[in-house]
């Protein structure tokens, strides 16, 4: 089933399609399947789930159900649309004959091997290759309009935490804490949460993405949490460590180490500089201090409507730093039989340095809250 296109795209889709395209030539693309549904947003501004999307030289098909027809004349209305009855590899072959295309890029690294084998033979004689991460790299560096969704979903965060540490009794479980935050960041226009916070209170915060579970605030407890918005598709990530009342001297010591490590590394983002080389200035901080086992990860990770996307601040990258790319910067330590600290912020990469998105204080004075 299609439609025609009955109005052109926004300026800001239309110059990315343009984008899209120039590399699909470059590389001798005729056309690229993208079944990531954060990239059919970018490339569309389609939000559509269980869909995939078709970009040729001359259109692009949205290939999806019937759930979605409101959505798609609202969204993409200049779209060609391919609605299936069956499943989704039936209505990819049949848009892939009814084009008479030879080959087609796909996204392998976003199917599963069954659905991987399903298209193939779904859309025989077309072959199926490898496509090059295209979108992902297109994705690498966000625009003005990004950046003022992304700011938001900051700002709601960051309010919603304010609210949260209001709220915070003795007596209260991790789940507790977390609900309260969703519920206050979902106050403020979160269409969820950018991933299942966490919340982790003491021993507990020795494991970096531990589950919020029934551990309670008590008198001394260090609460770490590590959360994050959704506006408008794109996300917000913050990581905070409060302290109810007092701090014991060790993780007094180690909140300090963190900091003073994160503190380094953000000085030390600009275009140009090597992931892997940021990730060491941390990295060396927190090894100096005595602490190098304890910091397993890496230093941070791209952000946007992923809550992780490439690029990665890691001792594994020797890719370059470039302006427009927003990262998390996130250091941590983690002691088993103690706890933990981890402290994150967003950051965008600039023509002249790096800009701090996030606006919370991480002095360890802001970070003791009243025992109540």
């Amino acid at each position: 089933m299609a439609r025609k296109i009955v109005r052109k795209p926004s300026a800001i889709v239309a110059q990315r399609l343009r984008q899209c395209r120039a590399e699909m030539t470059r590389k001798g693309l005729p056309a690229y399947l993208l079944t990531n549904r954060h990239d059919h947003y970018y490339l569309a501004g389609f939000s559509g789930e269980d869909s995939a999307l078709l970009v040729t030289k001359n259109a692009v098909w949205v290939i999806s159900d019937g759930r979605f027809e409101e959505s798609i004349r609202n969204e993409c209305p200049w779209a060609r649309v391919a609605l299936r009855k069956g499943q989704l590899p039936e209505e990819i072959g049949n848009v892939c004959r009814r084009l008479g295309l030879r080959r087609l890029a796909v996204q392998t690294d976003h199917l599963s091997l069954d659905t991987h084998a399903a298209i193939r033979k779904a859309a025989r004689p077309t072959r199926l290759v490898k496509a090059p991460p295209i979108a992902n790299e297109m994705r690498l560096c966000k625009d003005a309009a990004e950046l003022k969704v992304m700011a938001e979903a900051i700002r709601v965060a960051e309010e919603a935490f304010r609210a949260a540490c209001r709220t915070i009794r003795i007596g209260q479980t991790e789940r507790e804490l977390a609900a309260r935050l969703e519920y206050e960041m979902a106050r403020r226009g979160s269409t969820g949460p950018a991933f299942p916070s966490i919340i982790a209170e003491g021993l507990n915060a020795a494991l970096p993405h531990a589950v919020p579970g029934g551990r309670k605030v008590r008198r001394g407890s260090a609460i770490l949490f590590d959360w994050g918005a959704t506006v408008g598709f794109y996300r917000s990530d913050l990581t905070r460590v409060v302290f109810i009342g007092t701090i014991a001297p060790k993780m007094r010591a180690i909140y300090e180490i963190t900091l003073e490590a994160q503190r380094k590394a953000i000085e030390a983002i600009r275009p140009g500089r090597r992931m892997c080389d940021v990730d060491a200035v941390a990295r060396d901080h927190i090894a100096q201090a005595g602490f190098g086992k304890q910091f397993g990860h890496g230093l941070g990770h791209g952000l946007g409507l992923d809550v992780h996307e490439p690029p990665a601040l890691s001792w594994r990258s020797d890719k370059k730093l470039e302006p427009g790319m927003v990262v998390t910067v996130e250091p941590g330590i983690y002691v088993p039989g103690t706890g933990g600290v981890r402290i994150e912020d967003d950051v965008l990469v600039t023509a002249a340095g790096c800009r701090v998105l996030t606006h919370l204080p991480k002095d360890i004075g802001s970070a003791v809250l009243p025992a109540r």
